[in-house]
């Protein structure tokens, strides 16, 4: 691990305690409890529509639940100042629009700003993390390009970046590896897997690959159409059978003897 391993705040622990969301007359999620803590990394899982990127705005601080309560450390988020909260917490949302022209090291870059000083300015420890940063993502051959000149999954992985810059012990990732190919995905996920096997991290993130999710999460939280949410350690959520209810898709669980996969039942037939 390098120097932007090392988080600049302790992880809070994060709690949500009758957590109620809504969207309009819909339930999404009613009386979610569940605790996050140091050295977790907690996947959510569901088909689309069902709250799970309102989840995160909540657990960022960036919403209000609509009953309940979201807690750092016993804190309720809303109640810790905006500067002191990046600190402790870094956000990815699911959705990242350019909107400036600018090099992709000063894109990483944008995450040190929760720790610049009063004028703005960045030392070599902000320059050497920031290269840290993008030779583990593998970005150093695209530190000079502009961002709107970058594909999508290359404009990712610099978004990556600028959380992993931050320095955050708390990391929210929206769909983080969406759009990367399967080796970026890999990088990423054992970046913040080994974030969070150093025990000063916790990572949420929001994953659709059921296998990834079985692969890398020590915890995970199951969002059905129905509102029920199930949760706790990832092996005994992410089953065929709760993955089958929850995605409204026949899973089964196939075994080479030494791994296991989810694989979605389909009727379709492959070309010989």
């Amino acid at each position: 691990m390098s120097v932007w391993s090392e988080p600049l705040a302790p992880c809070p622990v994060l709690t949500l305690r009758d957590v109620h969301l809504r969207a309009g007359p819909r339930t999404l999620a009613e009386g979610l409890g569940l605790t996050v803590e140091p050295g977790q990394l907690w996947c959510v899982v569901g088909p689309n529509g069902v709250g799970k990127s309102t989840l995160m705005a909540v657990l960022a601080g960036l919403r209000a639940p609509d009953g309940g309560s979201v807690l750092a450390d016993d804190r309720p988020l809303a109640t810790i100042p905006p500067a002191a909260l990046a600190r402790q917490r870094a956000y990815l949302p699911q959705s990242i629009h350019d909107t400036f022209t600018m090099p992709v090291r000063e894109a990483v870059r944008v995450g040190r700003h929760p720790h610049l000083g009063g004028w703005g300015w960045g030392g070599r420890d902000d320059d050497r993390i920031v290269a840290d940063v993008i030779d583990a993502l593998d970005l150093t051959p695209l530190a000079g390009r502009d961002v709107l000149t970058l594909s999508g999954g290359e404009r990712q992985r610099a978004a990556i970046g600028a959380v992993l810059a931050q320095q955050a012990p708390l990391l929210l990732l929206d769909e983080p590896v969406s759009h990367l190919d399967l080796r970026h995905q890999i990088q990423v996920l054992d970046l913040l897997a080994g974030l969070v096997r150093a025990g000063r991290h916790a990572v949420v993130t929001i994953l659709h690959d059921l296998n990834l999710a079985r692969r890398y999460a020590t915890h995970a939280l199951l969002m059905g159409e129905d509102g029920e949410a199930r949760h706790g350690l990832a092996v005994d959520v992410l089953t065929a059978e709760r993955c089958s209810q929850a995605l409204r898709t026949p899973i089964v669980s196939v075994s080479d003897g030494a791994h296991v996969a989810l694989i979605a039942k389909g009727h379709g037939r492959g070309l010989s």
